[in-house]
């Protein structure tokens, strides 16, 4: 190796380097801030360095709001909504992949084109709609309103495009029904992609704000979200707490992600196939 490419590697690690610190700077400051009083977090200098109120800030957050309930809310809505949300948007998917049907292209058109529409805009329609079903304060009108998400059709389309025809032709030969070809044969295919869009469902619907907000109205159903945004009111504010609380909020996306990783890349390339 010579002078030349051992400058280039040294500065690309150097690039990276600075690149990760400045990535994991804000979780940092997360765990600094999780584990000491609000009044030294405001302090100058603030404290670099983890205290010992992590506890002291878990007491004050749980008698602030039901932290664990909150917690079990955002759960099981976000478990719910990934698996009824990848059942819908893979069986759509697989239509718009594999089978031919008059206005198929029309119709994935139009479901590309709601991706443009903005989020609130659909806001007032869909709380006037569960209002009317009397579905107010419920998981279902937390969980209904975007369970068809066109990315996810989108994405698991491309990657079912992947799949050779030839293969299911040979399970219709061999007198297998279409629900068998798709749960025993394209869905097991489809693992990678499933996966990279799991990860994306659960994240966007954990982190779901505007619209549990508007349609949870008891504090027994907020999500983890809501539950937190309500720490911050017209007096002070413990940061101890919200930093504790934002702490909480992360892990279970990172553990979803670090569970899924191996099949992220694999599927989000998957989507990459030319038409």
């Amino acid at each position: 190796m010579n002078n030349g490419q051992i400058v280039k590697k040294t500065l690309m690690y150097i690039v990276l380097i600075v690149g990760l610190i400045f990535s994991l700077a804000p979780f940092y400051w997360i765990v600094i801030g999780a584990t000491n009083p609000s009044g030294a977090i405001l302090s100058s200098p603030p404290p670099f360095l983890p205290g010992g109120h992590l506890m002291e800030n878990l007491r004050n957050l749980s008698d602030s709001i039901n932290i664990f309930k909150s917690l079990f809310n955002s759960s099981a809505i976000s478990v719910i909504f990934v698996v009824f949300s990848l059942l819908v948007c893979s069986a759509a998917g697989y239509a718009f992949a594999k089978y031919q049907f008059k206005g198929r292209e029309v119709i994935f058109g139009v479901l590309l084109l709601a991706m443009m529409i903005p989020y609130q805009a659909t806001i007032i329609p869909l709380f006037q709609l569960f209002s009317s079903l009397d579905w107010i304060n419920t998981y279902r009108a937390v969980i209904l309103p975007q369970m068809c998400y066109p990315f996810a059709i989108f994405l698991i389309r491309q990657n079912m495009k992947g799949l050779p025809d030839s293969l299911i032709e040979a399970a219709r030969i061999d007198g297998g029904g279409e629900l068998f070809i798709f749960f025993k044969i394209a869905l097991p295919t489809m693992r990678p992609a499933l996966a990279a869009v799991g990860i994306f469902l659960f994240t966007f619907q954990w982190n779901n704000f505007m619209w549990p907000l508007i349609v949870l109205t008891n504090e027994s159903t907020y999500t983890l979200p809501v539950a937190l945004s309500t720490i911050a009111g017209l007096g002070s504010v413990d940061y101890g707490q919200v930093m504790l609380g934002t702490a909480i909020s992360i892990i279970p996306v990172l553990i979803v992600f670090l569970v899924l990783q191996k099949h992220f890349v694999s599927g989000i390339l998957g989507g990459a196939t030319k038409e």
